[in-house]
């Protein structure tokens, strides 16, 4: 089946046309206005080379908050209370930092200066949120996504030190469910996020529960 090229057109494929490992369409572009219709949607952008790739996996891999596991490790860091935990101080800083992870099997980076600026667009508009851990005022750990309605589409994260993206994740899920948020869409799956209570669940289910949770 041809892949689906995207014009200037708003508007994506029925996400049960993505090819077996979830890939939907091609190109387009990452203003505010088709990254959030990606997002509520079901689907999520990543780049290879200079070309945007439209995703949306069957089945998907999310985390619903009430089944967050903490470990013993996050539990006596957290009692310890050693690091700083913070939402949205310094977003722009924490893309930096996950844009120097590369995802396995890649040459680079998926987090091109294009996604760099369409995300901190989005911060800007209130969509995209990043959770930051800090020791001694410095930078150490964190993670970026976006949120809309009761859902947050989690997007990357990055540790300089051990356990600071875990205790970063582990306390943003927290906040995030005691601001109400139903739903974390970890995208594909990963030993890590499993570790932490994500699980696989049907596309349609998926799709399904967007419907429900996100505004009309």
């Amino acid at each position: 089946m041809p892949l689906f090229a995207l014009d200037k057109e708003l508007k994506f494929p029925p996400v049960h046309l993505a090819e077996p490992d979830g890939l939907l369409a091609m190109g387009g572009d990452l203003s505010v206005e088709r990254l959030l219709l990606a997002y509520k949607s079901g689907i999520f952008p990543w780049y290879e080379g200079d070309t945007i790739l439209w995703w949306c996996p069957d089945p998907r891999f999310v985390l619903f908050p009430e089944k967050l596991k903490v470990s013993k490790t996050i539990s006596r860091m957290l009692a310890k209370n050693e690091l700083e935990f913070s939402v949205n101080r310094s977003f722009p800083e924490v893309i930096k930092e996950c844009k120097q992870i590369k995802r396995p099997g890649q040459l680079g980076t998926w987090i091109t200066d294009e996604v760099e600026r369409a995300y901190c667009t989005l911060h800007e508009k209130g969509y995209a949120y990043s959770a930051e851990v800090w020791k001694d005022d410095k930078l150490v750990g964190g993670l970026y996504g976006i949120k809309i309605g009761t859902v947050f589409f989690g997007e990357s994260m990055f540790s300089k030190i051990s356990g600071a993206s875990r205790y970063a994740f582990t306390c943003f899920v927290q906040q995030l469910k005691k601001e109400g948020i139903a739903l974390i869409d970890c995208q594909v799956y990963t030993e890590y996020l499993e570790s932490l209570g994500a699980e696989m669940i049907p596309r349609d289910q998926f799709i399904q529960l967007l419907q429900n949770l996100l505004p009309r």
